[in-house]
């Protein structure tokens, strides 16, 4: 077998494979690479495979094994099933043995925060309400937490590079993209390449507030369940520029199995949204940080207000769009 490279992790029934493991199940038993789950790109001889939901990028579609060029099997984990709290409890001890944790204080990176007991980091502007929550989160959870203050003028600098990284370029995903820019930034400058997220809980669960008037809720969480796939893109370019990766307990195989099995109206009912996690939550966290209800990350982090600022202070008073798109003109040189 030639040199084999991975990106990311392996594990098979709950166990992480080594890469002497690796090699003697490609060598031994390759047909149970298929079972395996993780979050990763794998390459050996003409041969690669993709994780599940394509958390790592890579060539080739996710969840499929390629070789020479042509799918030659699908990536489909298994593992018994378990209740939610279970899948949970397992799916952040699996991503825990490293890394860092990006602290919000809402409940979905509280509760990861608390499960895998690591070093913790926070972003946003100064006073911002992402930055008070990360503290009080980490106060109440006692964890060490890094909370780093950004201001104007470095959103400035970094917005040409993150709107010449993402895919889709829109004053969305700028300011979530921006936000993840500066966590993966302290990451890589402190020897983290592995950054662990709350990533998936809101489509999940019914994290959304559109999701408390919506007449078709089990539609609406099927459809931005798909759409991860492109905001994993987004985020993990963003990651790349410094050597990390975004890691998602939350989009491990059996966290979403365990979800989908949930009723959409028992997650989302009486003005209450993410009613499952938030049960969950409340054995591993107190109960203000499990029933908080959190500002969405580029308004918590204080991003979007500082993007609206720089648009206007450039003359583009009423359209962000504009102002996004004359960032990427001026990347392209036009």
């Amino acid at each position: 077998m030639s040199a084999l490279t991975l990106n990311g992790w392996i594990e098979q029934g709950g166990h992480r494979l080594s890469i002497p493991e690796i090699e003697r199940l490609l060598q031994n038993h390759p047909d149970e690479l298929s079972q395996c789950g993780g979050e990763f790109f794998l390459s050996w001889d003409t041969c690669s495979a993709r994780d599940l939901y394509g958390i790592i990028e890579g060539t080739g579609p996710k969840g499929t094994i390629l070789c020479n060029g042509k799918a030659t099997g699908t990536i489909t984990p298994t593992a018994p099933e378990m209740s939610l709290e279970a899948a949970i409890r397992t799916a952040v001890e699996l991503r825990s043995n490293e890394g860092v944790v990006a602290l919000s204080g809402g409940v979905d990176s509280a509760l990861v925060a608390a499960l895998a007991r690591r070093e913790c980091v926070a972003v946003g502007v100064e006073g911002s309400h992402d930055l008070k929550r990360a503290k009080v989160a980490a106060e109440s959870l006692g964890l060490t937490c890094t909370f780093v203050t950004i201001c104007e003028e470095e959103i400035a600098m970094a917005l040409p590079v993150v709107v010449r990284t993402i895919p889709e370029k829109n004053p969305v995903n700028a300011g979530i993209a921006l936000t993840l820019y500066f966590v993966a930034r302290w990451a890589g400058e402190h020897g983290y390449r592995r950054i662990i997220t709350g990533q998936g809980a809101d489509e999940l669960f019914g994290g959304y507030s559109r999701y408390l008037t919506t007449e078709t809720l089990e539609e609406d969480l099927v459809r931005d369940f798909a759409r991860l796939e492109a905001q994993v893109r987004r985020d993990q370019a963003v990651a790349a520029l410094h050597g990390a990766y975004f890691s998602m307990p939350y989009m491990d195989f059996r966290v979403v199995r365990a979800a989908r099995a949930i009723p959409a109206a028992e997650k989302v009912q009486g003005g209450r949204r993410k009613i499952p996690l938030r049960t969950v939550a409340e054995r591993h966290i107190p109960p203000d940080l499990a029933g908080y209800e959190k500002k969405a990350m580029q308004y918590g982090s204080g991003v979007w207000a500082t993007l609206r600022k720089l648009a206007r202070k450039n003359g583009y008073k009423t359209s962000m769009q504009d102002y996004i798109d004359h960032i990427s003109r001026v990347e392209h040189g036009h």
